[in-house]
């Protein structure tokens, strides 16, 4: 065994058995719910930024992004604005829902949706986006690990696949047992694993390169001389694109029922408040990863799987107990989001599909959220078997754009009880059928081209979709309201 595999091995054997021994932290009665889901709503300022970092700084962040750079040149920076963009987001939305959710014992957003509006039938439509959001994001982290454990495999991808399932049958069995509170002494491990591994490669790699004016001028010849060229720059056409998949994607990240999980697991509303100010370090680590893309195209890396290029760029440039470390951090990057993800949709499906709402929170709906943590952990394995890579990062991206549609009824539920609960729901179906329809018709990319008056607009198709739903949400109610009078 290399001493790359065995530092991998170690370490991922380390965090596991402290995601089990978080079981212990702090004598939680683990059977009430907001005990194991939600860490007692007692994580102060330190312990929640490592839980939200944790939460959304990625495996997937750590693959993709790079790998979105190293393919399409400056488009994948959208990440970047997306996720500075989303803090004075949070900063607004997330602490007034925090102090309504404290008050009221929300643990979802449709929690809050069916107590807002008196509908079931909006509150389950809310639940579910939630969870087929979830799925396939989940799915990502094992892409992410995968593209770690193939590097140890001349067979490849597929020889990874044991290893994999193994990887998340013990994420499913520590979650199930510690709940929340893994992931959060998990993500101690896991932040820091990540900016050792992230400064180690931008001090090292670029100086083995010639610099950074060397990398971009090496980069931006290789993406120019591709069959479809892109460019380090963006061109006048992208503008938009780029501007959409921005904001849209900032709009609907703090969203997510994992977002909302970690949230709510915060001691007071001025643990958010704090957090919102000190995530955007987050984003200067996140800027630093996307550099790497071009790292990879200036050191010749070619290869079709764009999710192995990290670690590869890593197997070339550095000693083998390092790479151990990055592939480590890969790893553990992936094992903590996918627990606080599959909390958070078994929450949604628990409290809000499998049982009428209800004040008091009992110990059989923490089973049954336990339960659930370990089907969909399931799930997303099997994505990973029968989906192919591409098209599991293009369901990601449409998961998305469907849970954006939730903003109407959740994020602008907070301020005003104008809307209809009716024109709300038929507001989320169409936004919901519109982003399906123009995925497929672009053959599942995250953009559409809009053909009107003799031009083409390409942008996110989570915002188009989310355009159509506020208007129809709107004009309905208007109708709704004036047939009641």
């Amino acid at each position: 065994m290399s001493s790359a595999a065995l530092i991998l091995g170690v370490l991922v054997t380390g965090v596991t058995a402290l995601g089990f021994f978080a079981a212990r932290w702090g004598g939680a009665n683990l059977r009430d719910l907001e005990q194991w889901a939600l860490g007692g709503r007692s994580f102060g300022t330190i312990v929640s930024w490592f839980l939200l970092g944790g939460d959304l700084y990625t495996a997937y962040t750590f693959v993709a992004v790079p790998a979105l750079v190293y393919g399409v040149g400056a488009l994948g920076f959208f990440a970047v604005p997306y996720a500075t963009i989303a803090y004075p987001i949070a900063l607004i939305v997330l602490s007034k829902f925090w102090s309504i959710a404290r008050h009221r014992g929300y643990v979802t957003t449709a929690d809050f949706v069916r107590d807002r509006y008196n509908d079931r039938g909006l509150e389950i439509a809310i639940a579910l986006t939630g969870v087929v959001a979830a799925l396939p994001y989940i799915a990502l982290q094992l892409v992410g690990m995968r593209a770690v454990f193939s590097q140890f495999s001349t067979l490849g991808a597929m020889h990874a696949l044991p290893a994999l399932t193994v990887a998340f049958v013990l994420l499913a069995a520590y979650t199930y047992t510690s709940g929340l509170r893994a992931p959060a002494m998990i993500a101690f491990v896991k932040d820091t694993l990540i900016y050792v591994t992230v400064i180690a490669a931008v001090t090292v790699i670029p100086a083995r390169l010639g610099g950074w004016g060397h990398i971009f001028s090496l980069s931006a010849a290789a993406l120019a001389a591709r069959p479809k060229p892109s460019s380090i720059f963006l061109g006048p056409p992208q503008y938009f694109t780029y501007a959409t998949m921005a904001f849209g994607s900032a709009l609907s990240l703090f969203i997510y029922p994992h977002s909302i999980t970690s949230v709510l697991a915060a001691r007071s509303r001025e643990v958010i408040r704090r957090n919102a100010a000190l995530l955007p370090i987050y984003s200067l680590l996140l800027g630093l990863l996307a550099l790497l893309g071009y790292c990879a195209l200036a050191a010749g890396i070619s290869t079709k799987d764009t999710t192995s290029v990290v670690p590869q760029l890593f197997a070339r440039f550095f000693p083998n107990w390092f790479v151990g470390v990055a592939d480590a951090a890969i790893a553990i990057g992936a094992l903590v989001p996918a627990a606080i993800m599959s909390i958070g949709a078994a929450n949604l499906f628990a409290s809000n599909v499998f049982r009428e709402f209800s004040p008091q929170r009992s110990q059989v709906e923490t089973v049954i959220a336990k339960r659930l943590t370990l089907a969909i952990c399931a799930v997303a394995l099997l994505f990973i078997f029968f989906v192919p890579v591409p098209y599991a990062i293009d369901f990601q991206l449409l998961g998305g754009a469907l849970m954006l549609q939730i903003f109407p009824a959740f994020v602008l539920g907070l301020w005003t009880r104008w809307f209809h609960p009716k024109a709300l729901l038929a507001g989320w179906a169409c936004g919901l059928l519109a982003s399906c329809a123009m995925a497929y018709a672009g053959g599942f990319s995250a953009n559409y081209s809009l053909h009107a008056f003799g031009g083409t607009l390409t942008g996110f198709i989570a915002l188009y979709s989310l355009a159509l739903n506020l208007a129809v949400s709107a004009v309905l109610t208007l109708l709704l309201k004036r047939g009641t009078t």
